[in-house]
């Protein structure tokens, strides 16, 4: 089986970096160790923080990505999932860090370098903000919220995790990106976040082609670390799944190629899921990927190489 380049726009982080904490030369070194896992398109993902290091993270990936070079990843963008969020559906995020969803409060970390955008659109009063962000090039995902009107949404970040669940009567975050045929959905198919009778209703619910795999990968991912420090919290690694000291989930630690091994053992991967990335972005990589019939990685023939 032969697929495009792997896309990666939700992960915080790999080889023990965390790109809220980051430097450029992180940056660099994630961007090419990556590539050894046939991902050449990334959006580091930044949780919640303070304005300031946000604005000062952004910089960082930004100039990076200026030095971009065939051996490389391509960085694409910031994915902003942090400080618009609701208290409720927080999980692992600092809520007395968060803002409102506002222009005025959008301009504080504003920058063209952010591409994604996850946020609660029940805080979005009259949908301002995301009518500004649909002049603005930016993705707007629902996310770490309960609203059910996606209305001004490209997509829904983790779907069903941190998020209001299916329900019978009335709306839902999760039943909304589930019915609405033109919304992308995240979904995180590692086998820890959500079950795999989760993801064939996905599977079964969803056109094919609106489905994006993410990791939501910690730092902690292809490291020796066993825990870290993240959103203020200290996060333990039992060698499958990564939570805070009360059991909170903080994030996958799997990258895209064991997430596709997965789903193509159980029978639901097809080279469309690696395509969709491509599409939602109107990004085109040049490369392939070969895989065995184990949904093993043969070979990465990258930039038409």
């Amino acid at each position: 089986m032969k697929t495009k380049l792997l896309i990666e726009q939700h992960f915080h982080g790999a080889f023990g970096i965390n790109f809220n904490n980051c430097t450029v030369d992180d940056v660099l070194y994630l961007a090419k160790e990556i590539t050894k896992y046939g991902i050449y398109g990334i959006f580091p993902t930044l949780a919640t923080d303070t304005v300031e290091n946000i604005k000062k993270q952004i910089s960082i990936i930004k100039q990076a990505a200026g030095m971009h070079t065939p051996d490389t990843a391509k960085i694409f963008g910031v994915h902003l999932e942090g400080i618009f969020l609701n208290p409720e559906k927080k999980g692992i995020h600092d809520e007395k860090l968060f803002l409102k969803p506002t222009i005025e409060n959008y301009k504080l970390i504003e920058d063209d370098f952010i591409k994604i955008l996850t946020y609660a659109p029940e805080f979005d009063e009259n949908y301002a903000l995301a009518k500004y962000l649909l002049t603005k090039d930016v993705k707007i995902q629902a996310g770490h919220c309960t609203g059910g009107d996606l209305s001004y949404c490209d997509g829904a970040t983790h779907l069903f995790n941190a998020m209001s669940g299916v329900v019978q009567r009335g709306t839902s975050t999760a039943l909304t990106a589930l019915t609405d045929d033109s919304i992308f959905t995240e979904i995180i198919a590692d086998g820890v976040h959500v079950s795999d009778s989760i993801l064939r209703l996905v599977f079964k619910a969803k056109p094919a082609d609106k489905i994006l795999l993410v990791s939501d990968c910690l730092p902690i991912t292809k490291s020796s670390l066993k825990q870290m420090e993240f959103e203020g919290e200290t996060i333990y690694f039992d060698g499958e799944k990564a939570t805070s000291k009360d059991g909170t989930l903080a994030g996958s630690t799997k990258l895209l190629p064991d997430i596709i091994k997965r789903l193509g053992l159980m029978g639901l991967f097809t080279p469309q899921l690696v395509e969709n990335t491509h599409k939602y972005h109107n990004i085109e990589l040049d490369g392939e990927i070969e895989w065995d019939d184990n949904f093993n990685i043969v070979k990465v023939v990258p930039f038409g190489g």
